[in-house]
């Protein structure tokens, strides 16, 4: 397992949570998933949203510009790089991008920083990661962020989060074809427990392990056996790279399965993409529909790590030819997350 030592700075943190239901509506998209019959119809092109990813001009966007140009030279020299710079595209479950943190920066620069994680996310999913960030590092100032390539200009540019269950991104569409600006990374370890209980007590992304286990249970015997494996995947970012046309025919085919099903597997991709923001919950539809949408996805759980033994698989994986989204809730939640446009 990849290194998950908490952080050992911990500031305190005086973040809100909200109980409020964790899948909320995201307009047809959402519904499709809800309805019977009307997933396939929701998810079709005339159906999508006119804009179908994020832009230099979105909120985030425009806030990592006027973050960039609050900079000194000496900032820019301790957190901006190229945009080619190889630490880009790096994810991680627990790292620090640069050595300063959020609570390193000036007043006006971590208030920016908070405007841009809020405009990445919907206003639940801003809620969760607040409530994640304080259990796992003491809060959001405990946190790294860089930036790559000139946000000012017309040049591709990328904004990048790390530090324990995070690597975020807000990138403008600058990179082409690539859903977030490259691979993500959350988790949580709910309450600062190593080890959750077998209901995943308080853990902000375990509802989106309860509607995969929803799937899991309307699988009759054959399907089962066939979604079912003994071992898990391994906990690090090379497990979510992207196979295309080379993807094996592991696990349970979407494609097999009733209507239903596939209505209930678009809620599941809906209940990751509702902690987002709407653009890029939009490219991550459109990324997906792209490359044959939820028929040509695969689902997979395993048996490896069921915590309690209770039969509510912890760890599983949905995947496709551009599509990788693996979620480990054992001994606590870490999700891997990439998705592209077919090459």
């Amino acid at each position: 397992m990849a290194n998950d030592a908490p952080l050992s700075d911990k500031p305190e943190c005086c973040e809100n949570w909200s109980r409020r239901d964790f899948v909320r509506s995201l307009g047809a998209g959402m519904l499709g998933a809800s309805v019977p019959g009307l997933g396939a119809a929701a998810w079709a092109a005339d159906e999508k949203p006119a804009k179908a990813g994020p832009s230099p001009s979105d909120l985030a966007e425009t806030a990592v510009a006027r973050f960039y140009k609050s900079l000194s030279k000496s900032q820019r020299e301790a957190i901006c790089f190229p945009f080619d710079h190889q630490l880009r595209t790096v994810v991680k479950n627990n790292w620090s991008i640069v050595k300063p943190t959020i609570r390193d920066l000036d007043k006006e620069q971590q208030a920016l920083c908070r405007e841009i994680m809020k405009d990445l996310s919907s206003e639940d999913g801003y809620e969760r990661f607040m409530r994640q960030m304080k259990d796992d590092a003491g809060g959001f100032d405990a946190y790294h962020v860089a930036v790559f390539g000139e946000p000012e200009s017309e040049k591709p540019f990328e904004w990048v989060l790390t530090g324990r269950h995070d690597t975020l991104r807000v990138d403008g569409d600058s990179v082409v074809g690539s859903a977030f600006g490259g691979p993500i990374f959350y988790g949580h370890a709910a309450n600062g427990n190593f080890d959750e209980d077998a209901k995943h007590t308080n853990n902000v992304w375990w509802p989106q392990a309860e509607q995969a286990n929803k799937i899991f249970s309307t699988l009759d015997e054959a399907q089962r056996k066939q979604a079912l494996m003994e071992d898990a995947e391994a906990d690090d970012s090379e497990t979510i790279k992207l196979k295309g046309q080379a993807l094996a025919a592991t696990g349970l085919s979407i494609g097999t399965l009733d209507g239903q099903q596939k209505d209930m597997t678009r809620k599941l991709v809906e209940t990751m993409l509702a902690i987002f923001r709407e653009v890029d919950a939009a490219e991550v539809r459109r990324c997906l529909e792209a490359s044959g949408g939820v028929d040509k996805l695969r689902l997979t759980f395993y048996k490896e790590d069921d915590i309690g033994d209770d039969g509510v698989w912890d760890i599983w994986k949905l995947e496709g030819p551009a599509f990788s989204w693996y979620f480990r809730g054992a001994p606590h939640v870490h999700a891997w997350l990439n998705v592209a446009r077919p090459v």
